[in-house]
């Protein structure tokens, strides 16, 4: 007699409620430790932020809406981070959303969530997930992008374009990787006849006016910054450094689903004693086109995406790595076949719990152990809220105005530029990423300088004295660390630029 034990027979009769179970349990557990676990905000995150106060059309780090959107989030939770955690994991409900729908269209409810379940595990879903920014906030729109392009492409759905047509001005006002992105789904439409069918209809047309209106202000600014241009190629002797830096990229990508590849090996027919004994899940055939979209959007982003990074020397995949494995487990589902046998049901439950709760337990772990293990400290453990309330205390006790903008380390100018007063970010190295702020500006209106003091003696670098040549530099202010270990205390070398005429 065959078992099946509970989640099987949920994922059978309550496929819905298995993808919500699962997708909030994550979302709440990466809602929760990042706030129980981070004394400051990983990532750029404060970077974003200090952006995002500025609401700039447009700047260097890209379009505008994820800073945008960032600050909102960032205020209506009364000025504290744990707003950002809550808006990277909203993206993260969207886009496992979008991917549920775009699966069951294709696969039916319950291939779909098996599908999610194995996306589940991906570890570019996990910690980095909860680095808001543009490359956080692309994925939902990406995804929704998928599944209506689907609906457009595939079933000939014409309500869908209006949709589309959102998502993707969307998309273009969130990240620079976009229209690269945007041109593998029209290759992929004029390459098949249904694709080709859509796109000679009126309703294309309407798309294009709606997204030449959602991003004419930043294509404006586009213009105006000259910034129509690729990054510079490299040269002949670089490229072999390059292509290493494509090939690293994606033996990342590759490490990031040995969730999914742990938990397909184990329900393969080599570990299950009894093969003929196992619970089945049974869908209808799969559309060929559903198929062929499916694969093509699993390996294009990721492929074309490592190159591109190799060859223009970025740091990340282009459009990020939750984009580029977001079709992962949905491929996996796709390829297995219209049965799929559930093996050593046990053993796949403990597994598949081990990898969603393995990064999670990694963090905590590091912020609670590597304190006593090394005197490197991590990013997240400095104190942020401790640091913005003394400077802007400091800065507001000697001049009774609030504190109008902070320079000096980038890093805790940073956090700084977080405080109750949400001053201005001045990057003094390069003024021109920060134009809210000049030099002139800065001394005219006064803000505080801030680097990391090497004794108790407080004196600036050189290069920090250079640039604020009539600085006094006041005693350095220690502060302890989320867990000191063996760390040395955190002394903050600091001077109060005087607004002039105080």
């Amino acid at each position: 007699m065959r078992f099946a034990s509970l989640i099987i027979e949920l994922i059978r009769a309550r496929p819905r409620l298995v993808f919500w179970l699962v997708v909030s349990a994550q979302a709440l557990l990466w809602i929760l430790v990042p706030t129980l676990f981070y004394a400051s905000p990983p990532g750029s995150i404060a970077t974003v932020l200090a952006y995002g106060r500025e609401y700039q059309v447009g700047t260097h780090l890209g379009p505008p809406l994820a800073f945008w959107l960032a600050d909102i989030a960032f205020r209506a939770a009364g000025g504290h981070v744990i707003g950002v955690y809550v808006l990277a994991q909203l993206c993260f409900v969207v886009t496992f959303y979008a991917l549920f729908k775009l699966a069951r269209s294709m696969v039916g409810p319950q291939h779909a969530v098996i599908a999610v379940v194995l996306t589940s595990t991906i570890t570019a879903f996990a910690a980095p997930g909860v680095e808001f920014g543009p490359l956080v906030l692309a994925r939902p729109l990406w995804a929704l992008i998928l599944w209506h392009g689907w609906d457009v492409i595939g079933r000939g759905r014409r309500s869908a374009w209006f949709s589309l047509s959102i998502e993707i001005g969307l998309l273009l006002l969130t990240t620079v990787a976009a229209p690269a992105l945007l041109l593998l789904l029209v290759g992929f439409a004029l390459a098949t006849p249904r694709g080709r069918r859509a796109l000679m209809s009126l309703d294309p047309l309407f798309a294009l006016l709606v997204v030449a209106v959602l991003v004419l202000p930043y294509g404006i600014w586009l213009l105006r910054a000259d910034l129509f241009a690729l990054p510079a190629l490299p040269a002949t002797q670089d490229g072999g450094a390059r292509a290493l830096l494509a090939a690293e990229l994606f033996g990342g990508l590759l490490l990031a689903i040995g969730g999914v590849a742990l938990l397909a090996l184990l329900n393969t027919r080599r570990f299950d004693p009894r093969p003929d004994d196992s619970p089945s899940v049974v869908r209808a055939p799969v559309d060929p086109l559903a198929r062929q979209y499916v694969y093509v959007f699993a390996l294009a982003p990721a492929l074309l995406g490592c190159i591109a990074a190799g060859v223009f020397g970025l740091t990340h995949v282009l459009g990020g790595a939750g984009i580029a494995l977001l079709m992962v487990g949905l491929a996996v589902v796709m390829a297995t076949g219209d049965v799929i046998h559930l093996r050593r049901q046990r053993v796949l439950r403990t597994a598949w719990a081990a990898v969603v709760a393995a990064p999670a337990a990694v963090v905590m772990l590091s912020a609670l152990v590597q304190p006593w293990l090394s005197p490197t400290s991590l990013p997240t453990s400095l104190p942020a809220k401790e640091i913005a309330r003394y400077f802007g205390d400091s800065f507001e006790r000697r001049t009774g105005r609030p504190l109008p903008a902070v320079a000096g380390d980038p890093e805790l100018a940073g956090l700084i530029a977080m405080g109750a007063s949400r001053p201005h970010l001045f990057l003094d190295v390069t003024p021109a990423r920060t134009p809210w702020v000049t030099a002139e500006r800065f001394r005219e209106q006064g803000g505080i300088v801030v680097w990391r003091a090497a004794d108790t003696a407080g004196r600036p670098p050189p290069e920090i004295a250079a640039r604020f040549p009539d600085i006094v530099p006041e005693l350095p202010r220690a502060f302890d660390r989320m867990i000191s270990g063996r760390q040395p205390l955190l002394r903050i070398g600091w001077a109060i630029v005087r607004p002039r005429g105080r």
